[in-house]
């Protein structure tokens, strides 16, 4: 496979150094990808980079995931990102082997290929470097007039830029440029790969390499994603998707790819996901006979979420979006783990009771509209039965003498009340 083809019909490529695709033509090549450590997972944001990485292996190369602790110990340079604080090394080395796992469900690091996957951390090699050392050895060879001219500093010098920039901000290149120099040296790697907004700090390499080295090294980025409406990938309102199942469920997961618009569907199975041009090309035109079927956003839900979790975890938010939509029984609402049931219901509104009355048995009417308040009176609860609309855990109860006892609290904690379609309540028995 043509690994620079591959990210173009894929819409992965922004900017490419000469040289580069042919470099890649040439023999097996090492590249790396930067990732920022500074919490203990991946989210949706890093998926970009990850996957560029997996292409990238599955192209026959090896790929280089570079944890950057050195520069997670400096934090935000320019002080603004909130996400980026400084780290300890406990926390750094916490943080890193988590990332591993979670780098291990995309890239191959165990088998014995040439091209297996290795993970650097960029601390082992700047802790050692005095100040002294590094601006007599890196910082001799690429002038400030080289460092000014990178339009990444030109913005935050510029007329827009109100604080100015620190001197930290300004040599992050060099920090950046000494990590490719001693990948090149130390492990082969001729190729740095990262955001389009990375062009600058990752060119700055190249040059560090040929002057320090005289060595021909290579750059490669990826566009920034954004939804078709103009706005970032991955961020919701309740903040970062994240990989980790205990910070973001993978109910919550699926659930955030399948609601994704046609458009981005489209744009994102090319991207997050491996499956062919021939595959997609084929899923695009079934999904344009029958849009309302969302077949791209079902199979990019599918796809990332196996990828990210597993099968079973990808069977279990299936089947919770048809209990939330509807469609679900009880049988399967009784097989949700917790926090996929949870997650479910997350948002509705929750009623708690002393357990000890659910086990001494209590009528469905006192339950409902006296101990909670689920419904505001014991009248409009009894014309809601009448009318067949009331469900007790995904069952319809039409009978206003039934005595609710611990065999209807699912997980031994939960009452799931459903008046009509979509309205839902939780009672939580304590």
């Amino acid at each position: 496979m043509n690994f620079v083809e591959d990210l173009k019909w894929r819409g992965m490529l922004h900017d490419i150094m000469p040289g580069t695709e042919e470099q890649l033509k040439k023999e097996q090549t090492s590249a790396y990808l930067g990732i920022d450590p500074t919490a203990d997972s991946l989210h949706i944001g890093h998926l970009v980079g990850v996957m560029v990485l997996k292409h990238f292996q599955l192209a026959g190369h090896k790929p280089i995931a570079l944890i950057g602790g050195a520069t997670g110990m400096i934090g935000d340079p320019s002080g603004k990102s909130e996400e980026r604080n400084l780290l300890d090394e406990p926390t750094l080395r916490h943080n890193q082997e988590c990332l591993k796992k979670q780098l291990a469900k995309f890239l191959d690091f165990e088998t014995d290929a040439p091209n297996a996957a290795v993970l650097v951390n960029n601390y082992d090699w700047m802790k050692e470097i005095s100040f002294l050392e590094f601006i007599r050895d890196i910082g001799k060879h690429i002038t400030v007039n080289y460092m000014m001219a990178k339009d990444s500093v030109k913005k935050r010098l510029g007329a827009e830029s109100k604080d100015g920039m620190s001197f930290t901000e300004f040599t992050y290149q060099l920090v950046q440029g000494f990590d490719f120099l001693w990948l090149y040296r130390n492990m082969d790697c001729k190729l740095q790969m990262g955001g389009s907004d990375q062009w600058g700090n990752i060119t700055t390499g190249t040059e560090l390499i040929r002057r320090k080295a005289g060595g021909e090294a290579y750059a490669l980025t990826v566009p920034l994603i954004t939804k078709a409406d103009g706005t970032k990938f991955g961020k919701t309102e309740q903040g970062n998707i994240w990989l980790d199942p205990d910070r973001t469920s993978p109910y919550q997961f699926y659930q955030f790819w399948l609601n994704t618009s046609d458009a981005d569907a489209e744009k994102y199975i090319k991207i997050f996901t491996p499956l062919s041009k021939e595959t997609v090309d084929a899923l695009v035109a079934e999904h344009q006979q029958a849009p309302h079927d969302r077949l791209l956003q079902k199979r990019l839900a599918e796809e990332v979420t196996i990828m990210v979790h597993s099968k079973d975890d990808y069977e279990m938010a299936v089947e919770a979006s048809q209990i939330l939509f509807g469609k679900g029984t009880a049988e399967q609402l009784k097989k949700l783990d917790e926090r996929t049931f949870l997650s479910v219901f997350e948002g509705v509104p929750q009623f708690y009771v002393s357990k000890a009355e659910i086990e001494n048995g209590i009528n469905v009417v006192d339950l409902l509209a006296e101990k909670t308040e689920v419904f505001p009176s014991k009248g409009e609860l009894r014309r809601t039965i009448k009318g067949n609309g009331l469900s007790i855990n995904k069952d319809k109860s039409g009978d206003e003498s039934l005595t609710i006892n611990t065999e209807y609290l699912i997980g031994g904690k939960y009452i799931l009340v459903q008046k009509g379609k979509k309205n839902y309540s939780l009672i939580i028995a304590q």
